[in-house]
């Protein structure tokens, strides 16, 4: 992440390179939920930075560990010493000493310095904070807070092989505690590997957010309806949306070895759908001229609703990235207007809990196009779902083209 890359493409480096991967993975979602809080620790401790990135992630990630992990600091500091070492040689090795030491005697001293620094303490870049100040001014530090937790795991039962209690009553005689929630939700009381859970290989189960199964009910979708997931990789919401109906429905996405994930998702769940390569935004290049009944777009976003989930996005993100989205999204939006049906719906839906990608968006689309109403959802205009620690922030928005529509 201090060098630019996605988290995911440097834990594809690493898996070819280590046989520890989990734990790898584990720490480094650790140490970039807290890094802004360590990343003002070390600049206490080391108030020159030093040039050599691989160097001061290395003294982050030690920081990081002694302060998740008072209980085993002796072994901390040891192993830290021992790695700086062979990193950088005996002079490394004992600055990372120097520095670990000091940051067991000044624990006071750093605990006021990120207490005296909002971005420190809630662990979100500055003009991240600013914007959830101002989008939702009574929940910004709640989001914020839910930002740097473990997020939740969440169950789909798919109801063509099975339903939420008889998949409950699976998971419990494997010894695994769940609740159902919704239609066809589980939410676990703790994560668990999907190779523990019962039916899973066999299609009775999929992972997904309690948040991101809304999309299948309130899309509202009937048998023998033609439907367009525009977005679809990995292919939950459109496996969802096949569990419910016998549908003649099109998975779309711009990227083709992400269009592989959603054949892998359909052929373990036993469903079928049409697969295709292409830009939402572009439907000449993909659509046959006849239009959907129904059309999920969830579009590219920030991710600011699943951040926890993704903790390199808050530090990766600038805030101009965020217009950027926007556009993006304009664009792909006024495209797929031009393939729904009259009186077809369209659900737009982000994964955002910022304005700019929810209802303003929305907002300025309907404007835009005087043949497009909004209906209820939950009897609101719009949903927008503000993470918790049951579910994920997401945004859902319901739009029908006028049944007169030329």
């Amino acid at each position: 992440m201090l060098q630019g890359e996605a988290l995911d493409d440097a834990f594809g480096h690493v898996a070819a390179q280590s046989t520890n991967g989990a734990a790898v993975r584990d720490l480094a979602y650790q140490c970039l939920r807290a890094h802004a809080g360590i990343e003002r620790r070390l600049a206490v401790l080391v108030p020159k930075p030093l040039r050599e990135t691989d160097r001061r992630a290395l003294l982050l990630v030690a920081l990081c560990r002694l302060e998740a992990r008072p209980d085993t600091a002796h072994t901390t500091v040891n192993q830290a010493v021992e790695a700086a070492r062979v990193l950088g040689g005996d002079r490394f090795g004992g600055l990372m000493n120097a520095v670990l030491r000091n940051a067991q005697r000044r624990h006071a001293e750093l605990d006021a310095a990120v207490a005296a620094d909002p971005a420190a303490r809630l662990q979100h870049p500055q003009w991240w904070l600013d914007m959830l100040r101002h989008d939702h001014p009574d929940h910004w530090q709640d989001i914020a807070a839910q930002g740097n937790v473990h997020p939740p795991m969440a169950l789909r039962a798919n109801r063509r092989r099975t339903t939420p209690q008889q998949a409950l009553a699976h998971l419990q005689a494997a010894g695994i505690v769940a609740q159902i929630r919704g239609d066809d939700g589980l939410l676990l009381d703790k994560p668990c590997p999907v190779s523990r859970l019962p039916g899973f290989a066999d299609g009775e189960l999929s992972v997904q957010d309690l948040g991101a199964q809304g999309a299948a009910a309130l899309l509202d979708v009937a048998p023998g309806q033609r439907v367009l997931d525009a977005c679809a990789a990995p292919g939950g919401k459109a496996s969802h949306l096949l569990e419910r109906a016998e549908l003649d429905l099109l998975a779309l996405d711009h990227s083709e070895p992400r269009t592989r994930r959603i054949a892998e998702n359909f052929e373990r769940l036993g469903l079928r759908g049409r697969i295709a390569v292409g830009d939402a935004a572009r439907p000449d290049d993909w659509w046959d001229g006849t239009a959907f009944d129904r059309i999920l777009a969830d579009v590219p976003c920030s991710a600011s609703g699943v951040v926890r989930r993704h903790p390199d996005a808050k530090w990766l993100r600038r805030p101009q990235d965020i217009a950027g989205f926007a556009a993006q999204q304009r664009s792909i939006l006024d495209a797929l207007w031009r393939v729904l049906a009259p009186g077809g719906k369209l659900l737009y839906a982000t994964c955002s809990v910022f304005r700019a990608e929810n209802q303003d968006q929305v907002t300025a689309f309907t404007a835009r196009h005087p043949d497009c109403l909004r209906l209820s959802s939950c009897g609101a205009p719009d949903l927008q779902l503000l993470p918790t620690a049951e579910h994920d922030g997401f945004y859902y928005a319901l739009l029908q083209k006028s049944p007169h529509a030329g």
